[in-house]
């Protein structure tokens, strides 16, 4: 930024504002070089290192406070407008701690607070990083993620029953590891998977993840990302490479038999399909209905259609079905009981076999732990940063305005903690901050 210059959508600068003399260069503070983006590419590209450490889950904190050290360095933090709502969503969050009933819901409450709070840092060092954060450095390290989830996508159906115990399984106290959360954590598995189970029930890869749901909802969200970085790279090996990935991870993402995951990519088509349509940008709606058709095929050449069949034809599913009906009643039921600051954490639900009210979407969630007022918070920012940049038309602008409409489905239905709501980040802080020169070549809607 030009000194003195002010934009509109700066609420919080470091500098003052006032030009230095140019002949003596010496006075005043010296600048502070531009955010580097070796953070960004540890906290994606490192994804193996912290898999198999254990602290995957929770490795978005100690990098928000990296982050925000970076940032207090630096000469000018700006923040766009429409930030403010995630500060008053982190506020209104930690004012529901009041809602506790027991301390144990301390250690839950405070890493999703924890979680929240590290979101937000890197939506502003993202932001703020554009020099060195570039569309193809960073759409780079969103495929390499992208690639780490194919490996453990083929893991979990070529070996579904192999569990990893980390190192962090051995390091902690007994009294965490039987929290089922922690325990989730540290002890990892491929596949959610049963071999002794009454019914013959295919592996559905989770490797990553904690859970086939992760799984689906992730790749949802990469997808649009591993697209922009094939255009940007589309001369060179690499881009040959990460559309190759991008080819072979269809397999283990039609076999998860992930339903929302089959919506989310409905949902960015049809997106992309009425931008096109919209613009009379008629290659890229024919390229987006080719895909579309190939998704049928192939859904109908793998074995996905008999398999999906068979999990909602059992008795055992549709049972499950009822059973997650009843908890979004029980949701609704449990915001009228605490209407303004939720109840803390998730609860327990009246049948005890079934998963805690508020833990089947992360709208639920909120709406449970914290209050609808804080649910309206989370969907009004994400809604202004998709405002700021739904009208780019350069390729990561579209990914990430797209990103912003799936993540705001998988609301719905998947919790983003703690590997949605990162991507989301990214995604909101490139839509916010404008558009950058499109590949030569490059037609996008």
């Amino acid at each position: 930024m030009p000194n003195g210059e002010r934009h509109a959508t700066d609420v919080l600068t470091n500098d003052t504002g006032r030009a230095r003399p140019a002949e003596i260069p010496a006075a005043g503070p010296r600048s502070a070089p531009a955010l580097p983006a070796w953070p960004v590419a540890v906290l994606f590209g490192g994804l193996p290192l912290w898999w198999a450490a254990g602290v995957l889950d929770v490795i978005t904190i100690p990098f928000g406070v990296l982050a925000f050290w970076l940032l207090g360095r630096a000469d000018q933090v700006r923040l766009p407008r429409g930030f403010g709502w995630w500060l008053f969503f982190c506020a209104w969050v930690a004012a529901s701690v009041v809602m506790l009933v027991q301390p144990s819901g301390l250690l839950t409450f405070g890493y999703r607070w924890l979680l929240y709070a590290a979101a937000g840092v890197l939506f502003v060092y993202v932001f703020n990083a554009g020099a060195t954060l570039t569309a193809r450095r960073l759409s780079g390290w969103l495929t390499l993620w992208f690639a780490y989830m194919t490996v453990g996508g083929y893991l979990g159906l070529l070996i579904p029953t192999a569990v990893v115990r980390t190192p962090l399984s051995h390091l902690l106290p007994g009294g965490l590891t039987s929290n089922a959360l922690v325990d989730q954590m540290v002890v990892r598995r491929f596949a959610q998977y049963n071999p002794d189970g009454f019914l013959e029930v295919s592996p559905r890869p989770t490797a990553p993840f904690l859970y086939t749901n992760n799984w689906g909802s992730v790749y949802a969200l990469l997808v649009p990302f591993v697209v922009v970085y094939i255009l940007h790279t589309r001369s060179e090996l690499r881009g040959r490479l990460a559309a190759g990935v991008l080819l072979l991870s269809v397999i283990p993402a039609f076999l998860t038999l992930n339903r929302g995951m089959f919506v989310s990519l409905g949902v960015a088509g049809a997106y992309l399909g009425l931008r096109a349509l919209l613009a009379r940008r008629w290659r890229a709606l024919a390229l987006v209905a080719a895909v579309g058709v190939a998704g049928v095929v192939l859904f109908n050449v793998l074995p996905v259609s008999e398999r999906l069949g068979m999990r909602l034809d059992e008795t055992a599913a549709a049972t499950s079905n009822d059973s997650r009906l009843a908890l979004y009643a029980q949701s609704l039921t449990a915001v009228r009981e605490s209407p303004l600051l939720g109840h803390g954490v998730p609860i327990e639900a009246s049948n005890p076999i079934d998963p805690r009210v508020g833990t089947q979407g992360q709208i639920w969630m909120l709406l449970v732990s914290h209050g609808p007022v804080a649910a309206v918070a989370w969907v009004a920012f994400f809604a202004a940063m998709h405002r700021r940049g739904r009208r780019r038309g350069d390729p990561i602008g579209v990914a990430s305005s797209t990103v912003l409409i799936v993540g705001t489905v998988q609301l719905l239905f998947y919790g983003m903690l703690s590997y949605g709501l990162p991507l989301l980040m990214v995604a909101a802080a490139v839509s916010a901050r404008g558009p950058e020169p499109e590949p030569t070549g490059v037609v996008v809607p």
